[in-house]
């Protein structure tokens, strides 16, 4: 878990980045040529966790350390590795994930990725499809799969050069096998986390393991679908593998309020395993 001193000196990491973000090469930009390939522009779509939701000490959004174009220095998103290599993007990253965003939402968004003529565009989607109030209002694979691809088919027509990376869904069900022993999170999800998934945590009724099970299965089958529309877009879109939902994470890579979403270590986590320049652009 971030410790108060952990948190103090995030706030202070987060100010002085804030401070520096017009400082030119102080924020270790080189004095080179830029990195061949690399883009100038980038956007971020999809929901809560892309929107860096919980990570400022209160549960709003706080795009600043969103792993994918935050620019606080608490995270190495993949925005500030690319400005390391690249300083034409700075001030060109744009964040319009929104908390509670479903498949069905990811077209508008799109819109504004298209209208800012992104080279670049992260995808995360598909955790609120599947944290739904009960499990029969989950978004079903076959609509998920639909909304996904009228919003790549937009994206593709308005940016048919931008490289588009597509993210699997983090493992929902791995929160529940390790929170629901820690009083702490079975209290913050009482207040309506995830309840298709976290609701009654502690129960072990066949009922109850039955639906913690159809909730794992139906993001397995986003991902699947997530994939085979990446696929499907192009040679200009990459499925992330998998990667970000096989992160074995910990309860320290969650935050302490609603105890869901990324703290700022699990924001890093993200960028690291996702980002395009460790599997080749």
């Amino acid at each position: 878990m971030l410790r108060r001193w952990h948190l103090a000196a995030f706030a202070v990491l987060a100010a002085l980045a804030l401070a520096c973000e017009g400082a030119g090469n102080a924020a270790g930009e080189p004095a080179g040529p830029p990195q061949k390939g690399l883009p100038v522009s980038m956007a971020a779509l999809g929901d809560s966790i892309t929107a860096g939701y919980g990570t400022c000490f209160t549960l709003v959004a706080c795009g600043r350390n969103s792993w994918s174009t935050g620019g606080g220095a608490a995270v190495d998103s993949h925005y500030r590795r690319i400005r390391e290599g690249n300083a034409a993007i700075r001030g060109h990253a744009e964040n319009y994930a929104v908390p509670g965003a479903r498949a069905r939402d990811l077209t508008a968004q799109v819109v504004r990725a298209v209208d800012d003529q992104a080279q670049y565009v992260t995808v995360l989607i598909g955790a609120n499809d599947a944290c739904a109030g009960r499990v029969a209002d989950m978004t079903g694979p076959g609509d998920f799969r639909e909304q996904v691809d009228t919003a790549l088919a937009r994206l593709k027509k308005g940016l048919p050069k931008a490289r588009v990376l597509v993210v699997s869904i983090p493992d929902l069900y791995r929160l529940w096998q390790l929170g629901h022993d820690d009083e702490r999170a079975v209290r913050a999800w009482s207040r309506g986390v995830c309840q298709s998934l976290l609701a009654r945590p502690t129960s072990t009724a066949r009922a109850d393991e039955r639906r913690r099970r159809q909730v794992a299965d139906r993001v397995d089958a986003y991902n699947r679908e997530l994939a085979a529309a990446c696929e499907d877009y192009g040679r200009r879109c990459r499925w992330d593998g998998g990667r970000a939902h096989r992160v074995r994470f910990s309860l320290d890579l969650v935050n302490e309020l609603d105890y869901f979403h990324p703290d700022v270590e699990g924001q890093n986590e993200l960028a690291d395993v996702t980002y395009p320049g460790r599997f080749g652009w």
